[in-house]
C-alpha cells in the first residue's frame, strides 16, 4: 500500500469516530502524506453574534485538517498546542477549504501550517499546530480495505 493510500485509509479511521465530521458537515478533499484539505460550507447555525462565521467553527475546521495530515502516516498522534490568527470575515453559504501541510518533524514533535481560505480567495484564518505522537498506529497497513474493517492497532516493535 502506498503511502497516499494509507493516508487515506487513516483518515477514513479517524473520520467514522468523530463528532465534529457529522455536526460541521466536514468534506475531505485530499489526504496524503504530510498533509490534508477539508471543507466546509458556512450556516445559519455556525454564525456568531455579529453575523460572521463563529472563530469556534473556524477553528474546528483548521483543527481537523491538521489532525488529517499530522496523522496521515499511520502514526497516532493529538495536539500538542494549537493556535489560529483570524484575518477576514466568513459569512452563511461561503465555502470555506482549510489546507493542511506538515512543517517540519523532529522526534515526537511535528509542526503544521493550515490555511483556511474562501472560494473567492480570500484567506480566512492561519493556523498553526504542534502535534505528538502516541507511539502506536492507528490501523492495520498491509490489511485489505473495507467496510469497518480499521480499528486501532498496537505499533510494530
Amino acid at each position: 500500500m502506498n503511502g497516499h493510500d494509507l493516508a487515506r485509509r487513516v483518515v477514513d479511521h479517524l473520520r467514522e469516530g468523530e463528532g465534529p465530521t457529522r455536526l460541521f458537515d466536514l468534506a475531505l478533499e485530499e489526504a496524503g502524506e504530510g498533509h490534508a484539505r477539508v471543507s466546509m460550507s458556512v450556516t445559519a447555525a455556525m454564525l456568531n453574534g455579529v453575523g460572521c462565521a463563529h472563530g469556534g467553527v473556524i477553528f474546528t475546521l483548521a483543527d481537523t485538517a491538521f489532525a488529517y495530515a499530522c496523522n496521515s502516516r499511520n502514526i497516532a498522534n493529538v495536539a500538542q498546542q494549537a493556535s489560529i490568527a483570524f484575518l477576514n470575515p466568513a459569512f452563511e453559504g461561503e465555502r470555506l477549504v482549510a489546507d493542511a501541510r506538515e512543517v517540519a518533524v523532529e522526534g515526537r514533535t511535528g509542526v503544521y501550517g493550515v490555511t483556511v481560505t474562501s472560494a473567492d480567495g480570500r484567506v480566512i484564518a492561519s493556523f498553526n499546530g504542534l502535534s505528538r505522537t502516541l507511539g502506536r498506529a492507528l490501523v492495520e497497513p498491509d490489511a485489505a480495505p473495507g467496510p469497518g474493517l480499521a480499528r486501532t492497532v498496537a505499533a510494530p516493535s
